[in-house]
């Protein structure tokens, strides 16, 4: 696919082409990308984790300092504290503590992935270039018009553009399958965890 067409919102038709740079060329061609794709999700998702779970050891767990009961003559088992983990609401063995989970992805691989994520789309047809889209309105329902117009109304989508109109972020906000973002701040996963990337002209010429 050398040509990318171009859409009016309004309309939902094609009203021009945008023909893609030699660079797109070694993406589509190539091998084996889902293994780059891969990595990269796994790396971001571990990235996101903040890691303060918690669990208390015996020694944290409050009270059980006291013996229970003498270590011989009562025919018990023995015990030396109520806070054991063999007891009821006592310590946790081997439980998770804070930790950090950062895994170092090289810069190069990002945006190769990236690169990779927007080609899968183009190939599947899941890639929808508008030529503006200036909102008259903050009204949900308008920006849901327009939507229609592209078929993408029960999709989910990520729409991206140069710069975030206010009226823009207003009327997709309280829409659960629609998420926006600037193209600066575009990457593999936010565009491989949508169905759909709607991409104004401006910020795909900025790939």
């Amino acid at each position: 696919m050398n040509k990318i067409p171009i859409v009016d919102i309004l309309t939902g038709k094609v009203v021009e082409e945008v023909e893609l740079s030699d660079k797109w060329k070694k993406y589509f061609d190539y091998k084996h990308p889902e293994f780059v794709l891969h990595e990269y999700v796994t790396t971001y998702l571990a990235n996101q984790r903040q890691g303060t779970h918690s669990t208390k050891t015996r020694a944290e767990v409050r009270g059980g300092g006291r013996k229970p009961w003498p270590q011989k003559h009562t025919g018990r088992a023995r015990h030396g504290s109520i806070r054991s983990p063999l007891w009821r609401k006592g310590g946790v063995v081997f439980g998770p503590k804070p930790r950090d989970y950062y895994v170092r992805f090289p810069k190069r691989k990002k945006v190769l992935a990236k690169y990779l994520s927007i080609t899968d789309k183009i190939k599947n047809g899941n890639l929808i270039v508008v030529k503006e889209l200036k909102l008259d309105s903050h009204k949900t329902k308008n920006f849901l018009s327009l939507l229609k117009n592209l078929n993408l109304d029960s999709k989910k989508i990520l729409v991206v553009d140069k710069t975030l109109d206010e009226k823009l972020k207003l009327a997709s906000r309280n829409l659960e399958n629609v998420e926006i973002c600037r193209i600066q701040d575009i990457n593999a996963y936010l565009v491989l965890k949508h169905n759909k990337l709607l991409i104004t002209k401006e910020a795909f010429l900025c790939l």
